[in-house]
Protein backbone atom coordinates (compact mmCIF):
# COMPACT_ATOMS: atom_id res chain seq x y z
CA UNK A 1 0.00 0.00 0.00
CA UNK A 2 1.64 3.17 -1.07
CA UNK A 3 1.73 6.38 1.54
CA UNK A 4 -1.49 8.80 1.24
CA UNK A 5 1.31 11.43 1.36
CA UNK A 6 2.93 10.33 -1.85
CA UNK A 7 -0.15 9.79 -3.85
CA UNK A 8 -0.98 12.86 -3.16
CA UNK A 9 1.93 15.18 -3.92
CA UNK A 10 2.67 12.33 -7.21
CA UNK A 11 -0.69 11.68 -8.57
CA UNK A 12 0.71 11.86 -12.50
CA UNK A 13 3.15 9.23 -10.86
CA UNK A 14 1.02 6.71 -9.78
CA UNK A 15 -1.33 7.19 -12.76
CA UNK A 16 1.78 6.33 -15.01
CA UNK A 17 2.42 3.42 -13.18
CA UNK A 18 -1.34 1.99 -12.93
CA UNK A 19 -1.26 2.95 -16.74
CA UNK A 20 1.77 0.26 -16.87
CA UNK A 21 0.45 -2.17 -14.91
CA UNK A 22 -2.31 -2.08 -17.58
CA UNK A 23 -4.69 -1.21 -14.87
CA UNK A 24 -6.76 1.62 -16.69
CA UNK A 25 -9.88 0.87 -14.78
CA UNK A 26 -7.60 2.11 -11.51
CA UNK A 27 -6.85 6.04 -12.90
CA UNK A 28 -9.89 7.26 -11.43
CA UNK A 29 -9.08 6.23 -8.03
CA UNK A 30 -6.25 8.32 -7.78
CA UNK A 31 -8.32 11.78 -7.98
CA UNK A 32 -11.39 10.15 -5.96
CA UNK A 33 -8.96 9.02 -2.84
CA UNK A 34 -7.00 12.58 -3.19
CA UNK A 35 -10.72 14.17 -3.04
CA UNK A 36 -11.48 12.10 0.27
CA UNK A 37 -8.22 12.99 1.51
CA UNK A 38 -9.12 16.90 1.27
CA UNK A 39 -12.68 16.07 3.01
CA UNK A 40 -11.22 13.76 5.34
CA UNK A 41 -8.91 16.44 6.31
CA UNK A 42 -11.12 18.98 6.46
CA UNK A 43 -13.24 16.97 8.81
CA UNK A 44 -10.66 15.90 11.30
CA UNK A 45 -9.72 19.94 11.52
CA UNK A 46 -12.80 20.86 12.09
CA UNK A 47 -13.37 18.42 14.49
CA UNK A 48 -9.72 19.31 16.39
CA UNK A 49 -11.16 22.98 16.15
CA UNK A 50 -14.37 22.00 18.29
CA UNK A 51 -12.41 19.57 20.96
CA UNK A 52 -10.45 22.64 21.56
CA UNK A 53 -13.11 24.80 21.72
CA UNK A 54 -15.12 22.62 23.45
CA UNK A 55 -12.01 22.86 26.70
CA UNK A 56 -12.05 26.60 26.34
CA UNK A 57 -15.99 26.44 26.89
CA UNK A 58 -16.21 24.72 29.71
CA UNK A 59 -14.03 26.07 31.59
CA UNK A 60 -15.87 29.65 30.96
CA UNK A 61 -19.00 27.71 31.90
CA UNK A 62 -17.22 27.38 35.45
CA UNK A 63 -16.34 30.91 35.46
CA UNK A 64 -19.50 32.59 34.51
CA UNK A 65 -21.34 29.89 37.15
CA UNK A 66 -18.94 31.11 39.87
CA UNK A 67 -19.78 34.71 38.85
CA UNK A 68 -23.17 33.86 39.35
CA UNK A 69 -23.75 34.86 35.69
CA UNK A 70 -26.17 32.24 35.22
CA UNK A 71 -28.11 32.56 31.96
CA UNK A 72 -24.53 33.31 29.79
CA UNK A 73 -23.49 30.19 31.70
CA UNK A 74 -26.48 28.54 30.14
CA UNK A 75 -25.89 29.73 26.72
CA UNK A 76 -22.46 28.74 26.57
CA UNK A 77 -23.70 24.95 27.78
CA UNK A 78 -26.11 25.33 24.69
CA UNK A 79 -23.02 25.83 22.28
CA UNK A 80 -20.90 23.17 24.20
CA UNK A 81 -24.40 21.10 23.12
CA UNK A 82 -24.51 22.19 19.68
CA UNK A 83 -20.44 21.62 18.97
CA UNK A 84 -20.58 18.18 20.58
CA UNK A 85 -23.82 17.25 18.37
CA UNK A 86 -21.58 18.53 15.45
CA UNK A 87 -18.27 16.61 16.57
CA UNK A 88 -20.20 13.46 16.60
CA UNK A 89 -21.45 13.79 13.04
CA UNK A 90 -18.14 14.86 12.07
CA UNK A 91 -16.71 11.63 13.78
CA UNK A 92 -19.01 9.71 11.46
CA UNK A 93 -17.88 11.11 8.47
CA UNK A 94 -14.41 10.55 9.51
CA UNK A 95 -15.20 7.17 9.99
CA UNK A 96 -16.94 6.61 6.63
CA UNK A 97 -13.78 8.28 4.53
CA UNK A 98 -11.44 6.40 6.36
CA UNK A 99 -12.85 3.39 5.48
CA UNK A 100 -13.19 4.50 1.92
CA UNK A 101 -9.82 6.05 1.95
CA UNK A 102 -8.47 2.63 3.10
CA UNK A 103 -10.54 0.66 0.69
CA UNK A 104 -9.13 2.43 -2.45
CA UNK A 105 -5.49 3.04 -1.16
CA UNK A 106 -5.76 -1.15 -1.28
CA UNK A 107 -6.39 -0.86 -4.30
CA UNK A 108 -4.41 1.45 -5.96
CA UNK A 109 -0.89 -1.04 -6.97
CA UNK A 110 2.77 -0.29 -5.91
CA UNK A 111 5.12 1.86 -7.74
CA UNK A 112 7.28 -0.57 -9.51
CA UNK A 113 10.99 -0.29 -9.46
CA UNK A 114 12.34 1.02 -12.61
CA UNK A 115 13.59 -1.78 -14.01
CA UNK A 116 10.95 -3.98 -14.72
CA UNK A 117 9.86 -4.12 -17.97
CA UNK A 118 6.72 -3.11 -19.59
CA UNK A 119 4.38 -5.69 -20.60
CA UNK A 120 1.04 -6.66 -20.49
CA UNK A 121 0.96 -9.87 -19.48
CA UNK A 122 3.50 -12.95 -18.36
CA UNK A 123 3.69 -13.52 -22.16
CA UNK A 124 5.96 -10.71 -22.35
CA UNK A 125 7.92 -11.37 -19.47
CA UNK A 126 11.74 -11.38 -20.35
CA UNK A 127 14.38 -13.87 -20.04
CA UNK A 128 17.35 -12.71 -17.89
CA UNK A 129 19.90 -15.46 -17.57
CA UNK A 130 20.20 -19.61 -18.04
CA UNK A 131 22.28 -21.88 -15.79
CA UNK A 132 22.92 -25.18 -16.56
CA UNK A 133 23.11 -26.88 -19.99
CA UNK A 134 19.63 -28.01 -21.13
CA UNK A 135 19.13 -31.31 -23.16
CA UNK A 136 16.99 -33.48 -24.76
CA UNK A 137 18.08 -37.33 -24.55
CA UNK A 138 17.34 -39.64 -27.51
CA UNK A 139 14.60 -41.84 -25.74
CA UNK A 140 11.32 -40.69 -24.86
CA UNK A 141 10.69 -39.10 -21.28
CA UNK A 142 7.03 -40.23 -20.37
CA UNK A 143 4.85 -37.52 -18.69
CA UNK A 144 5.27 -37.13 -14.90
CA UNK A 145 2.80 -38.96 -13.47
CA UNK A 146 3.63 -42.38 -15.73
CA UNK A 147 7.25 -41.76 -14.68
CA UNK A 148 5.88 -42.22 -11.12
CA UNK A 149 3.38 -45.14 -11.73
CA UNK A 150 6.56 -47.07 -12.87
CA UNK A 151 7.89 -46.56 -9.13
CA UNK A 152 4.04 -46.94 -7.88
CA UNK A 153 4.84 -43.59 -6.69
CA UNK A 154 1.39 -41.83 -7.20
CA UNK A 155 -2.45 -42.73 -6.37
CA UNK A 156 -4.47 -39.55 -8.59
CA UNK A 157 -7.78 -41.98 -8.58
CA UNK A 158 -7.50 -42.78 -4.86
CA UNK A 159 -7.28 -39.23 -4.16
CA UNK A 160 -9.83 -38.28 -6.63
CA UNK A 161 -11.94 -40.36 -4.65
CA UNK A 162 -10.83 -39.27 -0.90
CA UNK A 163 -10.71 -35.15 -1.75
CA UNK A 164 -11.45 -34.38 -5.32
CA UNK A 165 -9.54 -33.59 -8.24
CA UNK A 166 -6.08 -31.39 -7.40
CA UNK A 167 -4.73 -33.67 -5.13
CA UNK A 168 -2.57 -36.95 -4.67
CA UNK A 169 -1.27 -39.78 -2.60
CA UNK A 170 2.65 -40.27 -3.18
CA UNK A 171 4.04 -43.54 -1.63
CA UNK A 172 7.13 -45.72 -1.46
CA UNK A 173 10.32 -43.87 -3.36
CA UNK A 174 8.65 -41.10 -4.45
CA UNK A 175 7.02 -40.15 -1.40
CA UNK A 176 10.25 -40.65 0.07
CA UNK A 177 11.97 -38.61 -2.13
CA UNK A 178 9.45 -35.28 -2.05
CA UNK A 179 10.55 -35.27 1.72
CA UNK A 180 14.38 -35.64 1.10
CA UNK A 181 14.25 -32.25 -1.19
CA UNK A 182 12.22 -30.64 1.14
CA UNK A 183 14.38 -31.67 3.81
CA UNK A 184 17.39 -31.30 1.73
CA UNK A 185 15.85 -27.39 0.81
CA UNK A 186 15.76 -26.62 4.47
CA UNK A 187 19.46 -27.66 5.66
CA UNK A 188 21.14 -25.78 2.49
CA UNK A 189 19.06 -22.57 3.58
CA UNK A 190 20.05 -23.23 7.57
CA UNK A 191 23.65 -23.04 5.84
CA UNK A 192 23.33 -20.28 4.33
CA UNK A 193 22.55 -18.29 7.52
CA UNK A 194 18.47 -18.35 7.51
CA UNK A 195 16.92 -19.58 10.63
CA UNK A 196 14.36 -22.38 10.48
CA UNK A 197 11.23 -21.47 10.97
CA UNK A 198 7.53 -23.69 10.85
CA UNK A 199 4.77 -21.26 11.38
CA UNK A 200 0.96 -21.29 11.66
CA UNK A 201 -0.52 -23.15 8.35
CA UNK A 202 -3.51 -20.68 9.29
CA UNK A 203 -3.86 -17.17 9.17
CA UNK A 204 -6.84 -14.59 10.26
CA UNK A 205 -7.38 -11.70 7.82
CA UNK A 206 -5.97 -9.03 8.77
CA UNK A 207 -2.64 -10.57 8.12
CA UNK A 208 -3.98 -11.98 4.71
CA UNK A 209 -5.08 -8.02 2.98
CA UNK A 210 -1.67 -7.19 4.86
CA UNK A 211 0.45 -9.61 2.35
CA UNK A 212 -1.86 -9.89 -0.32
CA UNK A 213 -4.17 -7.79 -2.90
CA UNK A 214 -8.05 -8.81 -2.43
CA UNK A 215 -7.61 -10.15 -6.29
CA UNK A 216 -5.14 -12.69 -5.08
CA UNK A 217 -7.14 -13.20 -1.65
CA UNK A 218 -9.76 -14.23 -3.99
CA UNK A 219 -8.27 -16.75 -6.31
CA UNK A 220 -6.27 -18.29 -3.89
CA UNK A 221 -7.70 -18.55 0.00
CA UNK A 222 -9.45 -21.29 1.62
CA UNK A 223 -11.53 -20.09 4.60
CA UNK A 224 -12.11 -22.00 7.12
CA UNK A 225 -16.39 -21.50 7.52
CA UNK A 226 -17.48 -19.97 10.52
CA UNK A 227 -14.12 -18.98 11.71
CA UNK A 228 -11.78 -15.57 11.12
CA UNK A 229 -9.12 -18.22 9.48
CA UNK A 230 -7.56 -19.13 6.31
CA UNK A 231 -5.52 -21.23 4.83
CA UNK A 232 -2.03 -20.23 3.76
CA UNK A 233 -1.47 -20.29 0.30
CA UNK A 234 2.41 -20.03 1.25
CA UNK A 235 4.38 -19.52 4.42
CA UNK A 236 5.67 -16.11 3.09
CA UNK A 237 1.98 -14.93 4.51
CA UNK A 238 2.11 -16.58 8.24
CA UNK A 239 6.28 -16.02 8.32
CA UNK A 240 5.44 -12.22 7.18
CA UNK A 241 3.00 -11.77 9.35
CA UNK A 242 4.78 -12.66 12.36
CA UNK A 243 6.06 -9.37 12.56
CA UNK A 244 2.84 -7.64 12.50
CA UNK A 245 2.87 -4.46 14.94
CA UNK A 246 6.37 -4.47 15.42
CA UNK A 247 9.28 -1.85 16.07
CA UNK A 248 12.44 -3.53 15.20
CA UNK A 249 16.12 -1.87 16.18
CA UNK A 250 17.93 -0.93 13.26
CA UNK A 251 20.96 -2.57 14.35
CA UNK A 252 18.65 -6.12 14.81
CA UNK A 253 18.14 -6.29 10.99
CA UNK A 254 18.04 -7.91 8.94
CA UNK A 255 15.40 -10.93 9.66
CA UNK A 256 15.98 -13.94 7.29
CA UNK A 257 14.07 -16.71 7.89
CA UNK A 258 12.92 -19.99 5.95
CA UNK A 259 9.85 -21.73 6.50
CA UNK A 260 8.38 -25.20 6.11
CA UNK A 261 4.55 -25.64 5.31
CA UNK A 262 1.65 -26.99 3.06
CA UNK A 263 0.33 -24.27 1.20
CA UNK A 264 -3.22 -24.95 -0.07
CA UNK A 265 -4.81 -22.88 -3.10
CA UNK A 266 -7.55 -23.11 -4.80
CA UNK A 267 -6.11 -22.71 -8.50
CA UNK A 268 -9.21 -21.98 -10.32
CA UNK A 269 -9.82 -22.08 -14.25
CA UNK A 270 -9.60 -25.19 -16.75
CA UNK A 271 -5.82 -25.51 -17.17
CA UNK A 272 -3.86 -27.09 -20.32
CA UNK A 273 -2.49 -31.03 -20.46
CA UNK A 274 0.82 -30.19 -18.97
CA UNK A 275 -0.72 -28.24 -16.01
CA UNK A 276 -2.89 -31.81 -14.54
CA UNK A 277 -0.90 -34.52 -12.62
CA UNK A 278 0.53 -33.03 -9.97
CA UNK A 279 1.39 -29.33 -11.51
CA UNK A 280 -1.18 -27.04 -10.60
CA UNK A 281 -2.83 -28.55 -7.15
CA UNK A 282 -4.63 -27.75 -4.30
CA UNK A 283 -2.12 -28.90 -1.53
CA UNK A 284 1.49 -28.98 -2.01
CA UNK A 285 4.53 -28.80 0.23
CA UNK A 286 7.48 -25.81 -0.06
CA UNK A 287 10.10 -24.85 1.62
CA UNK A 288 10.31 -20.75 1.46
CA UNK A 289 12.61 -17.91 2.14
CA UNK A 290 11.64 -14.36 4.05
CA UNK A 291 13.33 -11.12 4.33
CA UNK A 292 12.33 -8.37 6.61
CA UNK A 293 15.55 -5.41 6.13
CA UNK A 294 16.33 -1.81 5.78
CA UNK A 295 14.90 -0.05 2.60
CA UNK A 296 18.39 0.34 1.17
CA UNK A 297 19.52 -3.27 1.88
CA UNK A 298 16.03 -4.33 -0.39
CA UNK A 299 17.58 -4.60 -3.56
CA UNK A 300 20.83 -6.54 -2.70
CA UNK A 301 18.38 -9.04 -0.69
CA UNK A 302 16.74 -9.79 -3.83
CA UNK A 303 19.29 -10.89 -5.85
CA UNK A 304 20.61 -12.42 -3.12
CA UNK A 305 17.23 -14.45 -3.15
CA UNK A 306 16.77 -15.77 -6.42
CA UNK A 307 20.23 -17.26 -7.11
CA UNK A 308 19.79 -19.28 -3.90
CA UNK A 309 17.00 -21.38 -5.64
CA UNK A 310 19.53 -21.19 -8.95
CA UNK A 311 22.41 -22.60 -6.84
CA UNK A 312 20.00 -25.64 -5.31
CA UNK A 313 18.63 -26.58 -8.52
CA UNK A 314 21.87 -26.71 -9.77
CA UNK A 315 23.25 -28.87 -6.97
CA UNK A 316 20.44 -31.37 -8.17
CA UNK A 317 21.75 -31.21 -11.66
CA UNK A 318 18.76 -29.37 -12.77
CA UNK A 319 19.31 -26.69 -15.45
CA UNK A 320 17.23 -23.55 -14.75
CA UNK A 321 16.68 -20.02 -16.13
CA UNK A 322 15.30 -16.57 -14.73
CA UNK A 323 12.84 -14.77 -15.84
CA UNK A 324 11.59 -10.82 -15.26
CA UNK A 325 7.98 -10.11 -14.71
CA UNK A 326 6.55 -7.66 -16.63
CA UNK A 327 5.01 -4.74 -15.26
CA UNK A 328 1.25 -6.13 -16.00
CA UNK A 329 2.26 -9.25 -14.59
CA UNK A 330 3.23 -8.48 -10.88
CA UNK A 331 0.53 -8.71 -8.49
CA UNK A 332 -0.22 -5.31 -7.28
CA UNK A 333 1.90 -5.17 -3.78
CA UNK A 334 5.29 -6.24 -6.00
CA UNK A 335 8.14 -3.22 -6.55
CA UNK A 336 9.55 -6.34 -8.39
CA UNK A 337 9.87 -10.10 -9.42
CA UNK A 338 11.31 -12.77 -11.29
CA UNK A 339 10.33 -16.14 -11.67
CA UNK A 340 12.61 -19.35 -11.67
CA UNK A 341 11.96 -21.94 -13.83
CA UNK A 342 13.18 -25.45 -14.59
CA UNK A 343 14.47 -26.99 -17.61
CA UNK A 344 11.87 -29.68 -18.74
CA UNK A 345 13.32 -32.23 -21.58
CA UNK A 346 10.14 -34.28 -22.19
CA UNK A 347 8.65 -30.37 -23.19
CA UNK A 348 11.52 -28.78 -24.94
CA UNK A 349 11.37 -25.71 -22.46
CA UNK A 350 11.04 -24.10 -19.46
CA UNK A 351 8.34 -24.15 -16.70
CA UNK A 352 7.99 -21.84 -13.57
CA UNK A 353 9.44 -24.01 -10.17
CA UNK A 354 9.30 -20.49 -7.79
CA UNK A 355 9.30 -16.94 -7.56
CA UNK A 356 10.79 -13.92 -5.86
CA UNK A 357 9.28 -10.83 -5.25
CA UNK A 358 10.33 -7.49 -3.52
CA UNK A 359 7.61 -5.66 -1.96
CA UNK A 360 9.28 -2.60 -0.72
CA UNK A 361 7.30 -1.04 1.82
CA UNK A 362 4.37 -2.46 0.32
CA UNK A 363 3.44 -5.38 3.79
CA UNK A 364 4.87 -3.28 6.07
CA UNK A 365 2.82 -0.58 5.30
CA UNK A 366 -0.36 -2.71 6.22
CA UNK A 367 1.17 -4.79 8.77
CA UNK A 368 2.89 -2.16 10.97
CA UNK A 369 6.49 -3.51 10.41
CA UNK A 370 8.45 -0.59 11.24
CA UNK A 371 12.18 -0.25 12.42
CA UNK A 372 13.64 1.52 14.86
CA UNK A 373 16.61 3.97 13.32
CA UNK A 374 18.74 6.64 14.13
CA UNK A 375 16.76 9.19 13.00
CA UNK A 376 13.38 7.89 13.98
CA UNK A 377 11.01 5.20 12.62
CA UNK A 378 10.54 3.84 9.19
CA UNK A 379 8.78 1.06 7.34
CA UNK A 380 10.84 -2.06 6.53
CA UNK A 381 10.94 -3.79 3.23
CA UNK A 382 10.02 -7.13 2.64
CA UNK A 383 11.20 -9.72 0.44
CA UNK A 384 9.95 -13.63 -0.07
CA UNK A 385 11.42 -16.29 -2.93
CA UNK A 386 10.36 -20.13 -3.49
CA UNK A 387 13.34 -22.29 -2.32
CA UNK A 388 11.51 -25.50 -3.87
CA UNK A 389 7.85 -26.63 -4.09
CA UNK A 390 7.80 -30.58 -4.66
CA UNK A 391 5.96 -31.88 -6.04
CA UNK A 392 5.90 -29.70 -9.07
CA UNK A 393 9.82 -29.97 -8.22
CA UNK A 394 9.67 -33.45 -8.57
CA UNK A 395 8.63 -33.41 -12.14
CA UNK A 396 12.06 -31.16 -13.04
CA UNK A 397 13.57 -33.49 -11.29
CA UNK A 398 12.81 -36.78 -12.64
CA UNK A 399 12.53 -35.53 -16.17
CA UNK A 400 16.34 -34.09 -15.98
CA UNK A 401 17.49 -37.46 -13.76
CA UNK A 402 15.58 -40.00 -15.93
CA UNK A 403 17.68 -42.80 -17.61
CA UNK A 404 17.11 -44.87 -20.38
CA UNK A 405 16.11 -47.70 -18.36
CA UNK A 406 13.67 -46.21 -16.72
CA UNK A 407 15.51 -45.22 -13.71
CA UNK A 408 16.16 -42.11 -11.90
CA UNK A 409 19.71 -41.06 -10.53
CA UNK A 410 19.95 -39.62 -7.32
CA UNK A 411 22.07 -36.72 -7.02
CA UNK A 412 25.02 -37.19 -4.64
CA UNK A 413 23.93 -33.45 -2.62
CA UNK A 414 20.46 -35.79 -2.10
CA UNK A 415 22.31 -39.42 -1.12
CA UNK A 416 22.14 -38.66 1.95
CA UNK A 417 18.53 -37.75 2.48
CA UNK A 418 17.47 -41.07 0.64
CA UNK A 419 19.49 -43.28 2.64
CA UNK A 420 22.10 -43.27 0.45
CA UNK A 421 20.26 -44.23 -2.45
CA UNK A 422 22.39 -43.40 -6.04
CA UNK A 423 19.45 -44.56 -8.20
CA UNK A 424 15.75 -45.47 -7.73
CA UNK A 425 14.60 -48.73 -9.52
CA UNK A 426 11.28 -48.62 -11.18
CA UNK A 427 8.90 -51.21 -9.81
CA UNK A 428 6.95 -51.49 -13.08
Amino acid sequence: MLDLKFVRENPDIVKKNIENKFQLDKIPMVDEVIDLDAKNRAAKAEADSLRASRNKLSKEIGQLMAQGKKEEAEAVKAQVAANAARLAELEKIEAELDEKITKIMMTIPNIIDPSVPIGKDDSQNVEIEKFGDPFVPEFEIPYHTDIMKRFDGIDLDAAGKVAGNGFYYLMGDIARLHSSVISYARDFMIDRGFTYCVPPFMIRSNVVTGVMSFAEMDAMMYKIEGEDLYLIGTSEHSMIGKFIDTITAEDQLPKTLTSYSPCFRKEKGAHGIEERGVYRIHQFEKQEMIVVCKPEDSKAWYDKLWQNTVDLFRTLDIPVRTLECCSGDLADLKVKSCDVEAWSPRQKKYFEVGSCSNLGDAQARRLKIRVDGADGKYFAHTLNNTVVAPPRMLIAFLENNLQEDGSVKIPKMLQPYMGGMEVMVPKN
